[in-house]
Formats: C-alpha cells, sequence, structure tokens
C-alpha cells in the first residue's frame, strides 16, 4: 500500500481530505464562489472549519445557493426560517451578514470594482488587513483580517499549502493560469 500523501493538515476524515485536495486554495474567480467563500468564511468563524463543510450543502440551500441577487432580497422572514434551520450555523449576526454581503456584493458591481476583481488585487499575499478593510468600507460584515485571509487562501489568492503539500504545484500552476 502506498504511503498517504503529504498533506497540509493532518485528518482522516474523507470530506476534510476530499476539501483539502480538490477544493482548498483552487483559484475561484467568479463573483458567487467568492461570496459564497467569504460568508461561510464568516460562519465558520470561533467554529471549526470541518463544521462548516459539513453544513455546506445546507447552507447553500438556505441561501439560494449564495446567489448575491437573490439573496440581496432576504428580509425578516428569511432570517427567521434559517434561524429554524438546524441544517446551518444559526447565529442571527451571521446570518444578517451574509445578507448584507450580498448587498454590498451588488453594490460593487455598480461602484466597482466588483468583488472578484477586488479579491484578486491582492494575490500577491498580504495578510488580509488592508483587503479586510476596504471590504469594511464597502458595507461587507464578518469580514475581519483572520476570516478574509482564510478566504484568500480557500479561493486560492494566495497559495498557503505548504511546501511539501503534493499539491501545491498543481494549485500554484491553476494560480498562475488565471493572474
Amino acid at each position: 500500500m502506498a504511503p498517504e500523501p503529504i498533506r497540509c493538515w493532518p485528518t482522516t476524515d474523507p470530506a476534510y481530505i476530499a476539501y483539502h485536495d480538490e477544493e482548498w486554495g483552487r483559484p475561484v474567480r467568479d463573483e458567487r464562489g467568492l461570496y459564497e467563500r467569504l460568508c461561510l468564511e464568516g460562519f465558520q468563524s470561533g467554529l471549526a472549519w470541518i463544521t462548516i463543510l459539513r453544513k455546506r450543502e445546507a447552507f447553500r440551500r438556505g441561501f439560494a445557493g449564495f446567489d448575491p441577487e437573490r439573496v440581496a432580497r432576504f428580509g425578516e422572514r428569511d432570517v427567521e426560517r434559517l434561524l429554524g434551520d438546524a441544517g446551518i450555523v444559526r447565529h442571527r449576526g451571521k446570518i444578517e451578514a451574509a445578507i448584507a454581503n450580498a448587498k454590498a456584493t451588488l453594490a460593487l458591481r455598480e461602484s466597482g470594482p466588483p468583488l472578484d476583481e477586488l479579491m484578486w488585487e491582492y494575490r500577491d499575499g498580504t495578510d488580509g488587513k488592508e483587503l479586510s478593510r476596504r471590504l469594511k468600507a464597502a458595507g461587507f460584515r464578518f469580514v475581519g483580517p483572520t476570516t478574509v485571509y482564510s478566504s484568500m487562501e480557500a479561493c486560492g489568492i494566495v497559495n498557503a499549502h505548504r511546501a511539501d503539500c503534493w499539491v501545491r504545484d498543481a494549485v500554484e500552476a491553476e494560480r498562475r493560469a488565471v493572474s
């Protein structure tokens, strides 16, 4: 039997392994994908990522596939519906932040730069503080520097794979292809 490849974090959870090997750090350039990851990283604040990963499909159902145009129209009834959904993290502030972030995403389309361009301006590996500041100024919530940097890692804006990780070089090649 071949030895397990080296990964950035040790785990035996199949969902976590698949996330690391197939998603984490792979470039995400579309608005919806970036909005989704910002929201999920915000929901993760104070929790283990595996909790969010296991609830991701329920989040997608609850938040209309993270379509910013649809989520921006959510009202108090939707907030109450989501607070009653045991499949997601039921935190009013985080739910309201996801709705505010949808509205901010749409506003960026009008005022520019759009979310994808704004986030990918930081592909050279900043610490997330400046992007966090700009997102907050644009109306985003639950986007502190740690949350933003985690999103940058998840979306391939920075390559945070360890030097000895078996997917690092492939991820870097994908990043170069889209930058």
